[in-house]
């Protein structure tokens, strides 16, 4: 993202398992760094797509720092998490999960895997952080929700 490489004294890094242009190639649940390298973390629409999704929240949590802090967003429905690891077939998933690549639909229970990972974890409602014209303006919506995700202070 262009706009984080213009932020002063910021240094980004872009991961991803399959795009080329990402400066790093990696697979969430094996992420090729130091332990509490990062300050924060930016985890979007990713953990949906990934069976080992616990793995990858303790790898999420292992890169970063006391005090870091991963913003995840996920599709989230309003029962609880639904996962069927049989469901292999794209147009089955899609039926199931909304998306033939998703593994699973999360409820608001992703709380408690995220505090699993060791995270102190906060959830915000995109409404609350945004105006309706940037809302708009940045084709979101205002019922998603935000989890903030802290590593605590050693």
């Amino acid at each position: 993202m262009a706009a984080f490489r213009r932020l002063p004294g910021v240094t980004y890094v872009t991961t991803d398992r399959y795009q080329t242009d990402s400066a790093v190639r990696a697979d969430i649940v094996h992420i090729p760094h130091q332990d509490a390298v990062f300050d924060v973390v930016l985890c979007s629409h990713v953990l949906e797509h990934i069976p080992a999704d616990q793995a990858a929240m303790r790898e999420l949590r292992r890169v970063l720092r006391p005090g870091g802090v991963a913003i995840i967003l996920t599709p989230v429905w309003h029962k609880p998490t639904y996962e069927d690891a049989a469901i292999v077939d794209p147009l089955e998933r899609e039926r199931h999960f909304g998306q033939h690549d998703h593994v699973r639909w999360y409820g608001l229970d992703i709380r408690e895997r995220l505090t699993g990972a060791d995270f102190a974890v906060d959830t915000v409602r995109i409404a609350h952080l945004a105006t309706d014209a940037e809302i708009i303006r940045f084709g979101l919506d205002a019922n998603d929700i935000i989890f903030v995700c802290t590593v605590p202070q050693q």
